[in-house]
């Protein structure tokens, strides 16, 4: 693909002799073309929607339509080409202004170690597997150069649609690509070396330092000189000079980092941080977006255009089976290399098929080392056309290839949770709530019940849970209390669960029909038990009682509370109202503690509030509420005005926090911005 000053060298030259030729040669040959391009993406996008496509596959498949092996109808490939780099640099840098260089010294491990592994594995197997095929070394280790590079543009642009930019995956995926893109640097240098030219070892790291020295002044700008001018240039209150201070610092950003070998992709991800680290990011962001979206359906219809269909259609086996291969090892590396990140399955899974295609920057290797007779598998003019086919294949399949690995991941948690709820639920019925002696049982896990389990722990009263729900047997089991999942109307679960040795029974959120059938149910089983059940309908009240509810609460007693006044809590409204406000203790259950360095021996904090005491000591309001799983102290989210809980954790250096709202089982680590 054609470099920046290259592209605008071509089309102001192409201006030009158009401006030359307008009365006497009609309108300039690019323009014709240009129309094409606008008009193909303009019906495709609209065809993919109407459709239901993904535009990515719609523009790829249009390219192949309008390319020189079928229709032929766009016959400058160039031009599009260089309007695709232009689209790619672009959505690096969106990228870039969406994160910060904090947030990227976050996932610095994600980057080296991730990508490190990701590139590494891609590349041994690679040239392992076709070394016991007898081809010669230099062409498997090119061969594995090409195939451990995975497509930025697709990538990031699937997880923007799926807003998946911010979760575990898609940090995980960012750091890997963003590694892939410096390994393109080092790439680019040894491909010469393995063809026997090129400068040596000296030249590759004098070529390395020179890129380090670029990449670290550009941060140095970030930091000290882009911030102050945006200010300058904000205070215009310009939108044009605005926008063209963005695009030229883009594109200039991305030019001098190209000039140490650094990707232009890569460098405009930088000038993205440039921007950044200002507070005019959002509106960057804003201006850029309508070029980007125009220039990365310019990628797409470019790769399209590189495919030859006469050639896959007379290979057709061969070009099946390198696809196949290709996601059947790529897939598998890269789940790998993520899972020896020490991240679970349901986020493995997703992530190494969404790295199971060839990236963009796989051409130009391609291109150079074909130049120098390196091609791939050392096939010759059969591994390009079979290397360029599949590459096409494997970025029109990539949605289809990652909602796969979605339901693979999606299956494995959910056969992982389900094979926990089934194991706390068989040692809880066997043992701990069928062995419970003097306790209650509440029947449900409603709002109700949530709040009269707060003050049963709080009093130290021994109690266990009935409940329909597997979410809410998991919140239950999360904090040691017994919990059995099944039908409570039922005599043989009440049974289970020590109907017989229980001193009350509660009911306090079913509706009056399915609470008539637990209290009947129940009063059978022991004549001798207490019954409180509840009911917002007070012609309802004379049925409960008579199917042996020994109390029977309506909304106007407050139900919680009433509740356990009846139990014998021994203590009077006041303080019982105090310890319903209280938060119940938070733990970290093992699979959580699996997921992060940082949660290696933090288990279970009691909060030291039901309230952030920071935000009422100042007389503000808060959003949520999160907890410090190192100490104990609760404060305000980064949604609320003075986002108390990241100030502690900033201030003391405590890495944990996990949410307090009711029903969320989540936790956050601040130095590796992940959440678990």
């Amino acid at each position: 693909m054609m470099r920046v000053p290259a592209l605008l060298l071509s089309l102001s030259g192409s201006a030009l002799a158009a401006a030359a030729a307008t009365h006497s040669s009609g309108p300039p040959a690019f323009l014709g073309q240009l129309t094409l391009l606008l008009l193909v993406a303009a019906v495709v996008a609209y065809l993919s929607f109407r459709a239901g496509l993904v535009p990515i596959i719609g523009f790829l498949l249009a390219g192949v339509l309008v390319g020189p092996s079928l229709l032929g109808i766009i016959r400058d490939p160039a031009l599009i080409g260089a309007a695709s780099e232009i689209g790619v640099m672009l959505l690096l840098f969106t990228i870039g202004i969406e994160f910060s260089l904090d947030r990227l010294s976050r996932i610095a491990r994600l980057i080296f170690l991730g990508g490190g592994l990701q590139v590494v594995l891609t590349v041994l197997v690679t040239a392992g597997v076709l070394l016991l095929l007898g081809v010669d070394w230099r062409s498997g280790v090119f061969t594995g150069f090409l195939l451990a590079l995975s497509s930025t543009a697709i990538v990031l642009r699937l997880l923007q649609e799926r807003g998946g930019s911010g979760t575990r995956l898609g940090q995980t995926l960012l750091g890997i690509l963003i590694f892939q893109d410096l390994a393109v640097v080092v790439m680019v240098l040894l491909v010469p070396m393995m063809a026997g030219q090129g400068s040596g070892i000296g030249g590759v790291a004098l070529a390395l330092g020179k890129a380090v020295l670029i990449v670290a002044a550009v941060l140095l700008l970030a930091r000290r000189v882009v911030p102050k001018v945006l200010e300058v240039v904000a205070r215009t209150c310009s939108p044009e000079i605005f926008l063209l201070t963005i695009v030229a610092g883009c594109f200039g950003t991305a030019y001098l980092t190209s000039l140490a070998g650094v990707s232009l992709a890569l460098g405009a991800f930088l000038a993205g941080l440039l921007v950044s680290e200002s507070r005019f990011g959002r509106q960057a962001l804003g201006e850029i977006l309508p070029l980007q979206i125009l220039f990365s359906a310019a990628f797409f219809l470019s790769v399209g255009l590189q495919l030859d269909v006469r050639f896959l259609l007379t290979h057709l086996p061969l070009v099946v089976g390198v696809v196949l291969a290709i996601i059947v090892l790529k897939s598998v590396v890269a789940t790998a290399g993520i899972r020896l990140l020490r991240l679970p399955l349901s986020v493995a899974l997703p992530g190494g098929f969404l790295l199971a295609q060839i990236g963009e920057f796989s051409f130009v290797l391609e291109s150079s080392g074909r130049a120098l007779g390196l091609t791939p598998a050392g096939l010759g003019t059969v591994g390009t056309q079979s290397f360029i086919a599949a590459t096409v294949l494997l970025m029109a399949l990539t949605p289809l290839t990652a909602r796969l690995g979605e339901r693979l991941g999606t299956r494995r948690q959910e056969q992982t949770q389900r094979q926990q709820l089934e194991a706390a639920q068989a040692s809880t019925s066997e043992s701990a709530l069928g062995q419970l002696n003097n306790h209650v049982i509440l029947a449900g896990f409603g709002a109700r019940a949530q709040r009269i389990a707060r003050g049963l722990a709080r009093a130290g009263q021994p109690f266990g849970v009935l409940t329909l729900s597997p979410d809410g047997a998991a919140r239950v089991a999360a904090h040691d209390v017994p919990v059995v999942i099944g039908d409570y109307s039922r005599p043989a679960l009440l049974s289970e669960a020590g109907i017989l040795q229980a001193r009350a029974l509660v009911v306090p959120d079913d509706t009056p029909e399915m609470a008539g059938r637990v209290v009947s149910a129940a009063r059978i089983l022991n004549p001798r038990l207490q019954i409180i059940a509840h009911t917002d309908e007070p012609d309802q009240v004379a049925a409960l009682q008579d199917a042996g509810a020994s109390v029977v609460l309506t909304a106007q007693d407050e139900s919680a509370l009433g509740a356990l006044h009846h139990l014998g809590s021994g203590m009077d409204r006041a303080e019982l109202e105090q310890q319903l406000s209280g938060p119940l203790p938070v733990r970290l259950d093992p699979a959580q503690q699996q997921m992060c360095e940082h949660a290696h021996g933090l288990t279970v904090v009691t909060p030291d509030a039901g309230v952030c005491v920071e935000c009422v000591a100042l007389g503000d309001r808060w959003v949520h509420l999160r907890v410090c799983m190192t100490c104990g102290h609760v404060g305000c989210c980064d949604s609320s005005k003075n986002r108390h809980a990241t100030a502690h954790a900033q201030a003391s250096d405590h890495p944990i926090i996990h949410s307090l709202e009711p029903g969320e089982r989540w936790a956050y680590c601040y130095p590796h911005d992940l959440t678990v």
